[in-house]
């Protein structure tokens, strides 16, 4: 079977750890150039040194609109255009409708929210200008349908992600450029465990606990989300575009 992405360049916003950083190396593997993304050069550096001769890094900060649009231009630069987005950077930390403040409320903004606004920005300026055809798929969180009481500002924003990928999915549907968004759930990732840690003074075994309770038996994996978002960019997932995928073990609305 031929591999999904040859001869696609990929930008994997956030791509340096956790889910970007499976969504990386599911993308060499399936064939293509890969450009990841991170706030510190050492990590994504590291990355790319493991995947090999298609795969570099960028440094930047996708919550500063002029570095978002800058990840984009570099990876234009390097490689003479850009066929698939992916933006998978994201901010966890936790607040409520009462204790969230202002502060908190613009950096869950500024990166879950405009950084995606403006690598798109960037990303379909560089496809239209060529009249070519593009993927992008946007990592969202089944938060973003209601999500918990500590998660105010994140669902504020990954709920806005959500609406955003319809519109532009509507708006450049005749460019043949589709966008889609993966609506993920609890996943088993580095971030997730210092999320834990830090927030909800979880211990050693708290992966096993969580899954113990879980319909799978187990959070969701990297991997699994990998080969979803690989096939979302690539031709094999057809005309679809202006999707908002639920990729989680619990079903929003159901009841016992």
């Amino acid at each position: 079977m031929d591999a999904l992405l040859t001869d696609t360049i990929v930008l994997v916003v956030g791509g340096t750890s956790g889910v970007g950083a499976g969504i990386a190396r599911a993308a060499v593997r399936e064939g293509a150039t890969v450009v990841v993304t991170g706030r510190r050069p050492e990590p994504g550096q590291a990355l790319a040194d493991e995947l090999g001769e298609r795969a570099s890094a960028v440094t930047g900060d996708v919550a500063d609109p002029e570095e978002a649009k800058g990840v984009v231009a570099r990876t234009v630069e390097r490689h003479g255009r850009i066929d698939a987005l992916v933006n998978c950077a994201g901010l966890t930390d936790r607040g409520s409708i009462l204790d969230t403040t202002p502060e908190l409320f613009d950096a869950h903004v500024a990166t879950n929210l405009r950084g995606p606004f403006f690598t798109m920005q960037a990303t379909i300026a560089d496809m239209t200008a060529r009249g070519a055809p593009g993927t992008i798929v946007n990592i969202s969180s089944i938060s973003s349908r209601g999500g918990q009481p500590y998660l105010a500002p994140y669902v504020a924003a990954k709920a806005g992600l959500s609406g955003l990928t319809k519109n532009v999915a509507h708006a450049h549907r005749f460019d043949r450029i589709r966008v889609n968004a993966l609506n993920i759930g609890w996943t088993q990732t580095e971030g997730e465990d210092a999320t834990q840690r830090r927030f909800h003074g979880a211990g050693d075994d708290w992966v096993e606990q969580a899954g113990a309770r879980l319909p799978m038996g187990q959070l969701g994996q990297v991997g699994e989300i990998a080969d979803a978002v690989v096939f979302l960019l690539s031709n094999r997932s057809g005309v679809v575009t202006g999707s908002v995928i639920d990729w989680d073990q619990q079903v929003t609305g159901g009841q016992d």
